[in-house]
């Protein structure tokens, strides 16, 4: 050993801390209060995608295949119930990208809660939610695209009342449809054989949702809603929207 060189052990552990703070050293996770991301990363590409709702399991499925084949950060919930717990509550996921959002629907899954124990879950969400945007957010010129899958409950029905524009390409489908956030990608999704809706101004009422926040702040944002159990539409209408969304 050379004079003034360090023992080998200190120079490991150096090391060994080195590595763990490498610029280039990515987190394989993200999450806020009870919804815990796995993050998949693919290639180099300005596409974020997310599956945000545990018990979608189509979503689920075709979003990991579709990230086999195609760059980008997809962000996959890894519970497999809808509501995610934050502290004693429940909550909807979709539903904490904003304050007034996440309040009304404490409120709604959880009628009997103590008001302390609402204060600390709005609390816990105000301090992580804009990492998570910030996260989900793609950078200038790209796009996000959030997977869902629906039952007789919900379909573009639902939308179309609080939508800018609006393509029903396939009214006895409903339950398949893009919303989209962008002008310019309603005018190429509106070309597709699928129903589209345009909500480039976010509605009134501030429900919590991702869309709402894309709206509001102004960046792409496509949300791909195919019926639960129905993987080749999901995957027929992912493809559609690579091949012509540049």
């Amino acid at each position: 050993m050379r004079r003034g060189a360090p023992p080998p052990d200190a120079l490991s552990r150096r090391e060994a801390l080195g590595f763990i703070w490498l610029p280039f050293f990515r987190p394989g996770h993200i999450g806020l209060a009870g919804a815990k991301f796995r993050i998949i990363r693919t290639g180099s590409s300005k596409r974020r995608y997310l599956l945000i709702h545990g018990n979608e399991e189509t979503a689920r499925q075709v979003l990991i295949q579709h990230m086999r084949t195609h760059d980008g950060i997809a962000y996959v919930i890894e519970s497999h119930t809808r509501d995610v717990p934050v502290g004693s509550l429940q909550l909807d996921p979709n539903r904490m990208f904003s304050r007034a959002g996440a309040e009304a629907n404490i409120a709604r899954l959880n009628p009997n809660a103590a008001p302390d124990a609402v204060q600390h879950a709005l609390h816990t969400l105000d301090h992580g939610r804009e990492k998570l945007i910030h996260a989900l957010t793609p950078p200038r010129g790209g796009l996000t695209v959030a997977l869902h899958n629906n039952s007789q409950g919900y379909s573009v029905t639902d939308e179309v009342p609080i939508s800018d524009q609006v393509s029903l390409r396939e009214p006895g489908n409903p339950h398949a449809f893009f919303l989209c956030t962008d002008p310019a990608d309603f005018e190429i999704l509106k070309a597709s054989p699928y129903n589209v809706v345009l909500q480039q101004h976010a509605p009134k009422i501030d429900d919590g949702s991702l869309s709402r926040v894309a709206a509001a702040r102004g960046f792409r944002y496509v949300n791909l809603e195919v019926g639960l159990g129905h993987p080749e539409r999901q995957r027929e209408m992912i493809a559609w929207l690579e091949w012509t969304l540049k």
